[in-house]
């Protein structure tokens, strides 16, 4: 028997998947003198018959991990801590794969890989700034890691609106969301509620609106007018729903506009009045997926609040935006003649905090309800003399 084969007896050669779950540290090199296998020692890797023979390079084996190290220290510091993660039952292999899949930047791209075809352009738009600025803070952290602290930090570091921050913090919580329904995390962490207040646009009475939609009746193309007309008539809609109305999504028989991607998430039915169906029914009927309010296809994202602008300018009427001067007055504009359940039910709001916002009280409305307290005030003191 040659030194090589008595070297290969000694210490048999490991098999694969041996003591797979308590790891090991190993190296691919061999003794310079007699070319036998080198084992770890618990001190470093080396030979049994030439101690002084040692490894200068080292693999740590922790069931399907396998990593590389440059000293046996860290070889075994990082063994020694996977190991104590299998004891306290949170050790995941996922961790410490090459392809990092639990990294933020990662994981996210993977769940805005899933939303793309659920939500609209725009939408996604939005929500991939919102992750874009997350993963150049957070970087290659693992979502799991994360916690209450570091999204406050990082809330801290964005000069945006708390609006938008707390925009940012509903596409960063509904991930995590995903990701537990998915088992791929155990936990939910905490988020940091971001509180701000919305500001209020600047409305117009119903006489000036109607004269902004006169004029643009008058310079502009039929469509651009009727569109900028339904969003005044049907305040449930909103100027992005508008301009993504098909032909599939009308139905003049019955006079309903059906609303595709709703913001609510809900199917929205808007019924329609009988000059607007003569007035639909008059435009060149499209093919189904052709959009309503377009030429050779849709209008561009801002062609309704352009037009707006210009006759707002042409006929002196400043700081009045389109979604103001639609939607929002409008429906101020009915508080005359209904209630403000009716109205919320027009305007298809899911919450009393958003539609609060479009039926704020005016400070002539305030003052004709403390007169009335002023009047029962001295009609007691007429009473009681």
């Amino acid at each position: 028997m040659n030194l090589l084969q008595t070297a290969n007896n000694v210490l048999p050669s490991p098999v694969k998947g041996d003591n797979c779950m308590k790891g090991g540290i190993y190296t691919d090199q061999r003794c310079i003198v007699c070319s036998a296998i080198l084992r770890d020692t618990g001190r470093d890797v080396s030979c049994s018959l030439h101690p002084q023979v040692k490894a200068s390079r080292f693999k740590v084996k922790f069931g399907e991990i396998t990593k590389r190290f440059s000293d046996y220290g860290s070889a075994y510091r990082f063994l020694t801590g996977v190991r104590y993660e299998t004891d306290r039952k949170v050790f995941d292999a996922r961790d410490y794969r090459r392809d990092n899949p639990l990294a933020f930047g990662i994981a996210s791209g993977r769940y805005l890989e899933h939303r793309k075809t659920d939500v609209n352009k725009t939408s996604y738009s939005s929500m991939s700034n919102h992750f874009s600025k997350a993963k150049i803070y957070f970087k290659d952290r693992s979502v799991k890691d994360l916690k209450y602290a570091d999204f406050e930090d990082f809330l801290k570091t964005l000069p945006q609106s708390g609006k938008t921050k707390k925009n940012i913090m509903t596409s960063i919580r509904a991930m995590y969301v995903w990701l537990k329904r998915r088992q791929e995390i155990l936990f939910m962490p905490e988020f940091p509620k971001v509180e701000f207040e919305l500001g209020y646009r600047k409305t117009v009475d119903k006489e000036t609106q109607q004269a902004i939609i006169e004029d643009i009746k008058a310079h502009e193309p039929f469509k651009v007018w009727l569109g900028i007309k339904f969003l005044a008539t049907y305040i449930s809609i909103r100027p992005m729903e508008m301009m993504n109305v098909q032909w599939k999504n009308i139905d003049l028989k019955n006079g309903y506009i059906y609303i595709p991607h709703p913001k609510e998430k809900k199917f929205k039915a808007v019924p329609i009045l009988g000059d607007d169906i003569g007035a639909l029914g008059r435009l060149p009927t499209g093919l189904p997926l052709s959009f309503v309010f377009g030429d050779a296809k849709r209008f561009g994202v801002n062609r309704f609040y352009r037009a707006w602008k210009r006759a707002c300018a042409r006929i002196g009427i400043d700081g009045v935006d389109l979604y103001g001067g639609t939607r929002h007055s409008s429906a101020r504009a009915l508080r005359k003649f209904f209630s403000p359940e009716e109205i919320k039910r027009a305007t298809m709001h899911s919450t009393n905090a958003a539609f609060e916002r479009y039926f704020c009280m005016e400070s002539d409305d305030v003052r004709s309800i403390y007169k009335r307290s002023a009047e029962v005030i001295e009609i007691r003191k007429v009473e009681n003399v």
